[in-house]
């Protein structure tokens, strides 16, 4: 017991893990590659270079409940803030009253009431009313900065609160890309859907002529309409997944369902050939959740002081002012109805402390965790940045095997359809020829997403999608 009680009285610190994040740095690049720009620097509707996307986007941020509920949050930090300042500052306010007092004659003060004249040949009136007016005044001496540290650690989960709601607006941001993009990936899934079917009805036609002829069986013709069939079957529930991904987009919007304009020009133009990451020291700057670990790091050391001063004397001032009498009149009647009184209260716990330690040792383990979530959230962040630029590297990689697998097969299926005309080939090869290239464009199509998709993660990881907007209601200088 006597290490923590020394630790409390002359302001040691808290174990060497809060030491940890000034001492560990992140690294000073990503793979070995380090670059001057980034492309957080980037606002997100030039980021997005597509109107309906940029329009999305913006209807979304108006209207997006979760983004409206966390507002109300930052709000409700701003207020405590000001309750904060409010508790070192002194507190004035008026007082009046009315009240009636009947003693007993036979007690000391009914004794003493009877042989006392207020005023000559008038007794103490009996019942005694009291009527006061005045101002009163209770001050707690901030000596030790309790209540100070108090408000500046309010100030920083305030921005800590802001933070977040910076964080939830590059997720949201992120989250409608990439179901925007979702989106026109089903749409050209749909065309080639349909562009199939029309190959598969013209091959249809013909086997039936074929049949007709004598060339095939009925087997070959029922082979057929069933692989149509089942192309018209993908068919519906790609629409229904449009369905479902539009009503979604214009939820996290904050709207009723409606159509979703959208243009597919993106599965034609070609991507960006390098992202601009910058260094990861920028992560520190541009991601919101580390800025938000950062605050909420600050506000728990602040705690620690809060808890450490609750072991020391407070010192409070309280005084009142005003007028007095036992009848209305005499209250106009000064200076004799003036009264005032001052009084100073020291205090300092003594005997049974065990809910102020506890007080302290748990915010001290909330500092020690602060600073692991802290150390996690800017790991994560360097991971996911190096995850997305390997991944955009690979997927550019597959896509351009992918179109030439694809460009392979859409030759083979001409091929295999003249084959087929001159019996040189059998209809299962036709068929398994249109169910491959049908896959393999659904899998291009896929490709395309996610290389667009890794586009929008990345600009999320980097930190990009939020505009810095420090509130000039409170002295942030403060609480440095």
């Amino acid at each position: 017991m006597l290490v923590p009680a020394l630790c409390l009285l002359t302001g040691c610190r808290i174990p060497e893990v809060t030491e940890r994040v000034e001492n560990r740095a992140v690294p000073v690049s990503y793979d070995g590659v380090g670059q001057d720009t980034n492309a957080a620097d980037l606002d997100w509707a030039g980021y997005f270079n597509d109107t309906n996307l940029v329009s999305l986007i913006e209807t979304a941020l108006d209207n997006n409940q979760e983004l409206n509920i966390v507002a109300q949050e930052i709000e409700i930090a701003r207020n405590e803030v000001g309750a904060r300042e409010g508790e070192y500052l002194p507190f004035i306010g008026l007082r009046g009253g009315a009240g009636m007092d009947k003693v007993s004659r036979y007690s000391r003060s009914g004794a003493l009431e009877s042989n006392v004249e207020v005023l000559p040949g008038k007794e103490f009136p009996e019942p005694l009313q009291d009527y006061t007016v005045g101002a009163y005044a209770t001050w707690e001496l901030d000596i030790w900065k309790k209540l100070r540290n108090a408000k500046k650690a309010a100030v920083f989960e305030y921005l800590a609160s802001i933070e977040g709601r910076h964080f939830m607006q590059t997720s949201l941001i992120a989250e409608i890309a990439r179901t925007y993009y979702e989106l026109v990936a089903l749409d050209r899934q749909l065309d080639i859907v349909r562009m199939n079917i029309d190959i598969q009805s013209n091959a249809l036609e013909v086997v039936r002529l074929q049949k007709q002829a004598t060339r095939v069986t009925e087997l070959a013709v029922k082979r057929f309409e069933a692989e149509v069939m089942n192309t018209k079957g993908i068919e519906y529930e790609i629409l229904q997944q449009i369905v479902e991904t539009e009503n979604y987009l214009n939820f996290i919007a904050g709207r009723y369902p409606q159509p979703v304009t959208r243009t597919s020009r993106y599965f034609e133009d070609a991507l960006p050939p390098v992202i601009e990451s910058g260094v990861p020291s920028d992560l520190l700057v541009n991601r919101p959740d580390i800025r938000q670990a950062e605050m909420e790091l600050e506000a728990s050391r602040l705690d620690i002081k809060v808890a450490r001063a609750r072991f020391l004397p407070s010192v409070a001032i309280t005084s009142q002012v005003g007028l007095s009498g036992f009848k209305p009149e005499y209250l106009l009647q000064t200076p004799e109805s003036l009264a005032y009184s001052v009084a100073g209260d020291f205090m300092a716990p003594l005997i049974n402390r065990k809910a102020i330690k506890a007080a302290y040792f748990s915010a001290s383990a909330r500092q020690i965790q602060a600073v692991y979530h802290y150390e996690q959230t800017v790991l994560n962040a360097y991971i996911e940045v190096l995850n997305q630029l390997s991944l955009i590297r690979n997927l550019e990689n597959k896509y351009r095997l992918k179109q030439l697998q694809v460009s392979a097969l859409v030759e083979s299926i001409d091929i295999s359809n003249s084959l087929f005309r001159s019996a040189r080939a059998d209809y299962m090869e036709v068929l398994m020829t249109q169910r491959d290239a049908l896959e393999q464009r659904f899998e291009l199509v896929e490709t395309r997403k996610r290389q667009l998709v890794a586009l929008v993660d990345i600009y999320r990881s980097l930190g990009g999608g939020w505009t810095p907007t420090p509130s000039p209601e409170i002295d942030i200088s403060t609480a440095r």
